[in-house]
């Protein structure tokens, strides 16, 4: 039998708390080696895209897929999750919060092992999408955030952000007219995007600073210049291979010779402990966020057991063959 859940359901079940668990898991997974992740692959469809990306973790018996389909007629994402032994499709999960909440949980992961411990952190936002309301609260989750500030072009989305934000997460955040006053006094900087040209510049970043870099995973978007990139001590992000054909903050640092790829680490080598990462206060660290089918598996799995758990779903008739039975 295979579960289905809406859209409705899945909200029902996951929390940022259960993607923060489940993503820092499947890093530490992919740092020792135990979890199998395809870069994502596109057909294109005149003004728009089919796109697949699929990973496999033997160690937890699922591998899986998320796909989606994105053009002028908007975007619809879905999950689906396989036994790896031949059980059959386990569960198809409609995915669109589900992609907003564990790239968000991405951040915050990256930002427990990057960021610089301190106690009260201000957090500054470039972007006020609604994938920006995950970065924030997933950063929330992993640091005590003492105060934040958001800065997109329009007045009215950044003022709708700073005060949407405040209520939920109960911290004052301010709506900023320019991204250096956005930046002023940062500790973590989230910049979500979906801008051409670069908006965080190598020039305006201060030392110690931790960097989420999340909205630019298609080679002709880019959000950092080549500049910031060189700033950063510690260069992450959640599959190198992945980001050689559509990370352009850092393919353009890596034509321009200003990096090297050896340079990149995965994340999950910091999460797992394979590599320091930051080694003193004063480095400047990157996260460059692509969304990973593993993210999905693995949030995508806990969301099915606690919707069987609970009743919650659409079963339907189907399965995998016995062995032997063709």
């Amino acid at each position: 039998m295979t579960l289905y859940l809406t859209e409705a359901e899945v909200g029902e079940i996951l929390t940022m708390d259960l993607a923060l668990d489940a993503v820092e898991d499947v890093f530490g997974a992919w740092g020792r080696g135990e979890v199998i992740n395809h870069s994502r692959s596109r057909i294109a469809l005149g003004r728009g895209s089919y796109n697949l990306m699929s990973a496999g973790w033997p160690e937890k018996g699922i591998v899986g897929s998320k796909s989606y389909v994105g053009g002028s007629g908007g975007i619809s994402f879905q999950v689906l999750i396989y036994g790896a032994s031949g059980e059959g499709l386990l569960g198809i999960l409609d995915a669109n919060l589900m992609g907003q909440i564990r790239t968000g949980a991405a951040s915050g992961i990256a930002t427990r092992h990057m960021a610089r411990p301190n106690e009260n952190s201000k957090v500054a936002v470039i972007g006020s999408g609604y994938q920006a309301r995950t970065q924030l609260e997933a950063v929330a989750g992993v640091r005590d955030i003492e105060t934040a500030s958001v800065y997109s072009r329009t007045a009215e989305n950044r003022d709708g952000y700073a005060k949407v934000m405040t209520e939920k997460l109960e911290i004052p955040i301010t709506a900023a007219s320019s991204v250096d006053e956005c930046l002023e006094g940062a500790d973590i900087i989230i910049v979500i995007t979906n801008t051409r040209e670069p908006v965080l510049l190598g020039d305006s970043i201060g030392e110690g600073v931790h960097i989420n870099a999340a909205g630019a995973n298609g080679w002709q978007r880019r959000e950092l210049d080549t500049r910031a990139v060189v700033k950063s001590d510690v260069i992450a992000t959640d599959d190198v291979d992945q980001a050689k054909i559509e990370c352009a903050d850092l393919m353009a640092a890596a034509d321009s010779g200003r990096i090297r790829w050896e340079q990149v680490l995965n994340l999950g080598e910091i999460v797992a402990g394979t590599n320091p990462g930051r080694t003193n206060a004063s480095q400047v660290t990157l996260f460059e966020s692509q969304g990973v089918a593993m993210e999905d598996i693995s949030v995508g799995k806990r969301v099915l057991d606690i919707a069987l758990e609970r009743g919650i779903g659409t079963q339907l008739l189907g399965g995998g063959m016995e062995a032997g039975s063709l």
